[in-house]
């Protein structure tokens, strides 16, 4: 792919970076990155990543904008209150950058259609930008099947967590949480609240991270868990090994196949009874 005099431009900042230069660039804009949730993870993190010209972006999201959303959810604006949050999230995209192709599933991640979903553009790399541990246990367990790696993120008052899995190189969400907790043992952020600059920091950090690996520079939080505190304004990484015992990805794995995938949040799902 030869770069056009507008993206040239476009991506000057790039370019001149000696890590990054055309070659790199050309990389970006072939890649092809899932962000699951179009809130307050997943919005400013589609929007770096649109901006760095990161070619393919699908959007998931079956909820539609409401006017508590814009405290946080910066890819959406007053005016799309009541739109789809994906086709919002597409129509800002398209603004930004033409260059970007914007795949949109606006329906809710399940074990029956996740993985249809993450072959669809065959992504290289998935973002984890829901709220809820049923949705984020059933992203790790698909993205550990089909080796797809992927980005967990999760923010709450003050205070927010990022992990990143690498396929076959390291642990994965489960070996550090077993199970999803028992519902209404951990408060939503609908509950509890949460600060709104939050999400763009983490979901600025997840977007870091998809940007590395598709450029292939640095050091992933493979196998590192980063804990954020915004009221001490503290960083701290917690390193983990992978569990041989974990249900997904250890030496004998209860969760096999993706005919095994298991939506945590139905009534009739055994392990949350």
């Amino acid at each position: 792919m030869t770069l056009t005099d507008a993206q040239l431009e476009r991506y000057s900042r790039h370019i001149i970076l000696k890590e990054v230069g055309g070659a790199g660039q050309r990389k970006l804009l072939d890649g092809r990155v899932l962000i699951i949730g179009a809130g307050g993870l997943g919005a400013p993190a589609a929007m770096y990543l649109a901006a760095a010209g990161v070619g393919t972006i699908g959007i998931v999201d079956a909820d539609t904008v409401d006017l508590s959303n814009l405290q946080r959810q910066i890819i959406h604006s007053t005016a799309d209150v009541g739109k789809s949050k994906t086709r919002s999230a597409l129509e800002t995209i398209n603004a930004m950058n033409s260059d970007v192709d914007v795949a949109v599933y606006n329906e809710k991640v399940t074990a029956s259609n996740i993985a249809d979903i993450v072959r669809d553009k065959d992504y290289d790399f998935v973002i984890d930008g829901t709220d809820n541990f049923p949705a984020k246990f059933l992203i790790n367990d698909a993205c550990v099947m089909l080796k797809k790696p992927f980005s967990h993120a999760g923010i709450i008052r003050f205070q927010g967590q990022l992990l990143t899995y690498i396929p076959g190189e390291g642990p994965c969400y489960r070996c550090i949480f077993s199970e999803p907790p028992p519902p209404g043992a951990v408060p939503s952020c609908r509950e509890a609240g949460v600060l709104g600059v939050l999400g763009g920091v983490i979901g600025s950090l997840q977007a870091t991270e998809a940007l590395k690996y598709l450029l292939g520079l640095g050091s992933l939080l493979n196998g590192r868990l980063l804990m954020y505190n915004a009221l001490s304004m503290d960083f701290r990484t917690v390193s983990f090994a992978k569990n041989d015992s974990c249900a997904v990805c250890g030496k004998n794995p209860s969760i096999t196949g993706l005919s095994g995938l298991i939506d945590y949040d139905k009534p009739e799902c055994e392990m949350c009874k």
